[in-house]
Parts: C-alpha cells; structure tokens; sequence
C-alpha cells in the first residue's frame, strides 16, 4: 500500500517534471508554434491590404489625371469636341459636337494644335461614330496623301437637299484656270501687250518710274492678278536690285523680258496647264443657315477633330455640278508657303506688302451628292508614288495631270457615290502639331462625265502655316465680335464670300 502510494507520487513528480521539460513536450510545443505563425499571417495581411489600397487610390488618381489633363483642352479649346474615343476593336471614335451652341469669343482666342487621323495601312479600315446610334466605316485609300473614303456620310436626302439649295442660290461658271496656277488662259491677252503698253499700266501715277508700291497695288487688285506670281516675282527681283529702288523703262524692258522666257519655258509645267469646266456656288454654313449644312459643318468637325472654331471660320460649302464632257484637270487645293504670299483668309492679320493672296487649305472633304452611270471619277495621279517629280508627269509626250486625255492612267481613282466623302490632308505635319508642307502627292482631278450629272461639295478647312498670324486672325475675329451688339453682326465674320478663291 506504501509502495503504490509512493510509486503514485513519483508518477505525479514525473508528469510534472515532463511538464516543465522543453524537450519531452511535441504536442505542446506543436501548438504554441502554430499559434506564432497566426499572429505572423495575420500581420503580414494587415501589411498587404494596406499596400492594396494605397496601389488602388494611386490607380484611381492617375486614371483621373489623365482624363484632365488629355481631355478636348488640349486640342481644341474646352469645347464639346473630344480628341477621340475608342472602339472595341481599337480603333479612335471621334464624338459628334452639339448640332448648336452659343459661340464664345474665348474659342478664338485660345491656341490649339492640329490634331491628325493616322491611316496605319492602305486598306485598313477604321470604325468611327459621327452621328448618334450610328457607326461608319472610314478605309484608308493611300497614304501619299493622306486619303480616306467614309461610305454613307450623308444620307439621300442631305444630298438632295444640298443640291436643291445650290440650285436655288444659282450657279456661275467656274474659272477657266486657277489664279494660284499660272493663269495661262489671262496671260494670252498680256503676251499681245508691247513692254511699253505693260509698264505704262503699272506705272500707277505716269511718273515714268515704276515703284514697288505700284506693283504690289496692282497684284492685290480686286479684279484678279493679269501677270502671273512668277513675273511678278521676276519683276521684283530686279527692282530690289536697281539702286534707286525704282524701275525705269529702260531697265523694266530688261526684267519683263527675262520674266516673259521663264514662263515661256514653264509652259509644259503644271503651274500654268491647270484647266476646268463646270459650275458652282457657295452655300454658307454658320448661324441662320439650312440645319442641314449645319449639320454637315458639326459632322466635318468631328471626323477631322479639328477645333470647331477654326472650321467656322473657314471657306463656305462649295457646291460644283459637272454635265457632260465636264472634267477639271489635276491642282492642288492649297498653296505652299512663300514669303512673298500671304493667306487669302488671314489677309485682315497678314503682310501688307505681299505679292499675291492665295488659298491655304490644311485639309478637304469632298462629298459624292450624286452618283454616276459612267466617268466622272476622282483621280489621284501620283497617289502613293515612291517619289515625286514634277517633270515625271509628263510622260512619252502625254501630261498625267490632262484628266481629259491621261484620267485612266492616274494611280488611284474613285468613282462617285451617293452619300460617300472622300477626306485628305493637303498639307503635311510639320512635326509640331501644326501644318507644314504642301503633300505633292495630294494632286488630283476629276475625269470627264460621260453619262449622268455628277454634283459633288467642298468643305475645306483653312489654316495659315505662320501659327503665329493664324493666332493674329483669330484675336482680330475675337476683337470684332466683342464689338458687335446684335447676333446676326456677332457672326459676320464668319463669312469668307468676300475671301475665298475659285478652283
């Protein structure tokens, strides 16, 4: 009985022995490390959701800056004109502008750069959205220039309604030629002319000297330009150069006559073989006009992503009707940059002392109002040329810019649809966000009809490449607007009838 007393102690003193032993315990010491590793877990997920959210407000933050900062303010002037949305498949969306909005003064007075659509491939086709719960297609035709084809851009009765409204306004006879091309048919009268009879027209005031105020008065003449921009640039040339900064008979007999054999020898040049027959007439697009061409002018604004300021202030809508045997042969919309030459637009902001005024055209969209049973196609003679090379056009005798004669050879031709827009850059970029050089590549024509009427339009936006008078222009507009009280003075300046120059 003692033994088992004693032998119940010693078992008790061993259990408790074991107890305090750090080594003879694995179920205990299982247990306290399991609960470390908790208190370890439970911190280090403390320490990541921390780190989560602070990750998450920085996402949000910057997804914010960037919606601010990258909005419409950057390329137009905080107007309801977005630089672009995306579509499913990638490809930009430009939204469609308010059909209305009240015009502020801030528009014309604020810089914007000149935003432009990549074209990526010939080929590729691009989905954009220009009018509500609709989606259009834009392909890309060639990529010198910069030329795009938009089907169903207007619908059959905008068409018809354009038509209807040039009809009623009445339609002139388009120029025979160009007065940014050489004007070969005005200079025919001018070569019958003695350089005697030449310097006494010029010599405004009959003192027998020829200045140059005399000269630059009668090229900025209302009544058009009769000697061509290279003479008068010939003549200019060498009055700067006679000391006395006039030109007598004598040595103006000198300079017309070297001016007179080089247009002779660019005869067989563009400059002086450009040549159309068809009618047209200006539609004006802005406040109080059809709703229609308003509405025309919002869907340019959102497919070129242009500020609407600087479309409102561009050219009227050009309406042409070709008939029959009806052709233009290839020009250029736009004029290069010529520190003799002066924006035909800007001219209220531009060089007093320049020879001549001339259309700049950063871009055009051609509407198809019509189509065509046979001929009457757009055509782009060097469209996507390796290079380009003026003397190239002309080719084993035949001149690739006479559509009358060489329109099946051209590089690219379109032929006209109902509803479709064609849209092209005149003007390359200038690696600044703004317009830089005439695209030569941008030449093109219209072939002869030969069954049908062909109506198409011209939207062309205008752009000065002197950024500098293109923000002069835009303040003088600003200032007359802020000093007029009425709305139909308010939008005055908007009209460019007085302006633009005929094709």
């Amino acid at each position: 009985m003692e033994d088992s007393e004693d032998d119940l102690v010693e078992r008790e003193e061993t259990d408790d022995g074991d107890e305090k032993s750090p080594f003879n315990s694995p179920f205990r010491s299982t247990r306290l490390h399991i609960q470390r590793s908790n208190v370890c877990s439970r911190a280090y997920f403390v320490v990541v959701m921390v780190f989560f959210h602070v990750y998450i407000l920085n996402i949000i933050a910057l997804l914010l800056y960037v919606h601010y900062n990258n909005g419409p303010g950057d390329l137009v002037t905080g107007e309801g004109v977005s630089s672009a949305a995306v579509s499913d498949d990638g490809d930009s969306l430009p939204q469609s502008p308010s059909p209305s909005r009240e015009l502020h003064v801030e528009d014309y007075t604020q810089s914007f750069s000149l935003p432009r659509i990549e074209g990526i491939r010939v080929g590729h086709v691009q989905r954009i959205s220009l009018v509500p719960d609709k989606t259009h297609e834009m392909k890309t035709l060639s990529l010198k220039p910069l030329l795009f084809e938009i089907p169903g851009f207007l619908s059959e009765e905008e068409c018809r309604v354009v038509v209807q409204l040039a009809q009623l306004k009445g339609l002139m006879e388009s120029q025979i030629t160009a007065p940014s091309q050489g004007q070969e048919e005005s200079n025919q009268q001018l070569l019958s002319l003695s350089t005697e009879e030449v310097f006494s027209l010029l010599d405004l005031n009959q003192d027998g000297l020829l200045q140059k105020q005399e000269i630059v008065s009668h090229s900025r003449s209302q009544d058009g330009t009769w000697l061509s921009p290279d003479s008068l640039r010939q003549i200019l040339t060498g009055l700067e150069e006679c000391p006395t900064g006039m030109l007598t008979l004598e040595d103006f007999r000198l300079v017309y006559d070297v001016s007179q054999r080089a247009g002779q020898q660019q005869n067989g040049k563009l400059s002086s073989q450009f040549k159309q027959r068809n009618k047209h007439t200006w539609l004006y697009q802005g406040l109080g006009s059809h709703h229609v061409l308003q509405t025309l002018r919002n869907r340019v604004i959102s497919l070129t992503r242009l500020p609407s300021s600087l479309v409102e202030l561009s050219e009227p809508l050009q309406v042409i009707r070709f008939e029959h045997g009806d052709f233009s042969n290839a020009h250029y919309d736009s004029n290069p940059a010529q520190s003799e030459s002066t924006c035909a637009h800007t001219r209220l902001a531009g060089n007093k002392s320049a020879v001549t005024e001339v259309s700049c055209r950063y871009l055009t969209v051609l509407f198809y109002l019509s189509s065509l049973e046979e001929g009457g196609e757009s055509t782009f003679p060097v469209a996507d040329n390796r290079t380009y090379d003026e003397e190239a056009l002309v080719q084993d005798g035949v001149d690739l810019t006479d559509t009358q004669e060489t329109c099946g050879r051209g590089n690219l031709r379109v032929k006209p649809t109902a509803g479709t827009a064609l849209f092209w850059y005149n003007h390359l970029s200038d690696g600044r966000g703004w317009m830089g050089e005439l695209d030569e590549y941008s030449l093109h024509g219209d072939c002869p009809v030969k069954r049908g009427m062909k109506w198409v339009a011209n939207s062309w936006v205008n752009v000065d490449p002197d950024h500098q008078q293109q923000a002069r222009y835009q303040r003088l507009v600003a200032q007359r607007h802020q000093a007029k009280s009425s709305l139909e003075e308010h939008y005055q300046p908007l009209s460019h009838s007085d302006l633009h120059q005929d094709l």
